[in-house]
């Protein structure tokens, strides 16, 4: 554990996790100070608890001062490490960690740590399911709910901590130790931020990096970037296939779920396919993943089977909104890059009217073409990446111009027929028009459920 009483520490960004690390360092009593670039005006809702407690604010701008004058720096995950505050700071010798890293040096128990580009909220929150079921001691949090310092406080020796880590995390772990790591599938994403994808499947690898042969690290067997990570890791790998059997691992074979402990062990059966009430094969390899998690932490056949048929999507991951006029609405705003579109496209035969965009993320849009000319009959566009999508699928599909998502709402839902279905899978991230992807999908959900009151008031005016 670090040593905070009396530390002078900075913490960057007054996000979720920035104003739940301030909170919990000034508890342990440190000196914290926390900078963000926001005016005073736009975090009235955060001052008046941090001054409370006797947290100093910086707003309106990061002041280099401020930065030379730390014992250490716990910086946010939105914030950028190349900020050139903290790349004076690190130059100077001050130790710069992220929330996550601070948790880590506190939390007790054992750590299920799930990370990806895509279905990372699904198979957490699916493990988190079982794990409760199972009787486990169970908290759920990282980028799913609460931020990870604030699991802290109810940790407990025989219980586990399952969190969703993202990359923007990942960058700034020290010894961050999970007892089990999940690679779910790596695909372009955040190359805005990481520049390259080599520096992104490194940033992602960070999971397993202080792993040892104690513990046990989870890969996809289908995904080419995860195969290749297994030659690099330290502790036990078992697989997850949707295709074929593995060594070791869970897999699908003869319509069912099953797992296979040791190269030498028959498999057992966990539960059919059909069980599974999330749709496309994607979530059958989230499915897996979490059966390969479950059953390293030893929770029974029965107990996982019973779990899985009893869960249900996640919000804003391929979440059924509503049928209006035989239509079907379906919001996947967490589809925020063009993989994670690509698979809610393949969840559906066809028949899609699909909403792209948002603020991109230095995509390749042509990827669609396929998925688009086979099974999409119309995308509407939106948001800052609209004229880029628009240039780089034209010729495949329709494309109808509509700058905002609820322009789009209306525009599929006066053109699209009983039987097909109006999709929310931007392929960009949500921060040109909302506070984040949630939001977007919150708003969605509005527009469309709006639509009932539109649709019942013309029945009724015919």
């Amino acid at each position: 554990m670090m040593e905070l009483k009396h530390k002078k520490i900075l913490v960057v960004g007054l996000g979720k996790s920035g104003l739940a690390s301030a909170m919990f360092l000034r508890e342990q009593g440190a000196q914290v100070t926390v900078s963000d670039l926001r005016s005073v005006e736009a975090l009235a809702n955060e001052l008046p608890a941090l001054l409370d407690v006797g947290v100093m604010v910086e707003a309106g701008g990061h002041g280099l001062l401020t930065f030379r004058r730390q014992d250490w720096i716990v910086v946010s995950p939105g914030v950028p490490l190349d900020t050139p505050e903290l790349a004076q700071a690190r130059g100077f010798g001050t130790p710069v960690i992220g929330e996550l890293e601070l948790a880590a040096r506190f939390l007790r128990g054992n750590i299920l740590a799930i990370t990806g580009s895509n279905g990372k909220t699904t198979t957490t929150a699916l493990c988190g399911e079982i794990f409760r079921a199972g009787g486990q001691p169970t908290q759920i949090g990282g980028n799913i709910g609460l931020p990870v310092i604030s699991l802290v406080p109810q940790s407990v020796d025989n219980g586990w901590s399952v969190l969703e880590i993202s990359s923007f995390q990942l960058e700034t772990i020290v010894e961050f130790h999970p007892n089990i790591a999940v690679m779910l599938n790596i695909t372009p994403d955040h190359l805005d931020r990481h520049g390259s994808m080599k520096n992104y499947v490194a940033i992602k690898e960070r999971i397993f990096a202080n792993q040892t042969a104690k513990d046990f690290l989870v890969l996809n067997a289908e995904n080419a970037e995860t195969q290749q990570m297994a030659a690099r890791a330290k502790s036990q790998v078992f697989w997850f296939s949707a295709r074929r059997p593995v060594r070791q691992g869970s897999f699908v074979y003869q319509d069912a779920v099953v797992w296979r402990a040791t190269e030498q062990s028959s498999a057992e059966p966990i539960l059919p396919v059909s069980e599974i009430p999330l749709k496309g094969e994607h979530n059958v390899e989230n499915v897996l993943a979490a059966v390969c998690a479950a059953k390293l932490a030893g929770i029974s056949n029965d107990v996982i089977r019973k779990a899985v048929a009893a869960f249900r999507a996640v919000e804003h991951r391929l979440e059924f909104v509503a049928r209006i006029r035989g239509v079907e609405y379906y919001n996947d705003s967490k589809a925020t890059n063009v993989d994670a579109t690509m698979k809610a496209i393949a969840a559906f035969p066809g028949g899609i009217h699909l909403i792209l965009g948002g603020k991109d993320k230095n995509s390749d849009y042509t990827l669609l073409e396929p998925l688009l000319r086979e099974r999409v009959r119309v995308v509407y566009t939106i948001g800052a990446a609209a004229e880029k999508i628009e240039r780089q699928i034209g010729g495949a599909v329709r494309i109808v111009s509509c700058q905002t998502l609820e322009r789009a709402v209306d525009q599929a839902a006066a053109q699209a027929k009983s039987g097909e279905i109006v999709l929310l899978a931007p392929a960009c991230s949500s921060f040109d028009q909302f506070q984040n992807y949630e939001h977007r999908g919150q708003c969605f959900k509005q527009y469309v459920l709006a639509r009932q009151g539109v649709e019942a008031w013309q029945n009724v005016s015919a």
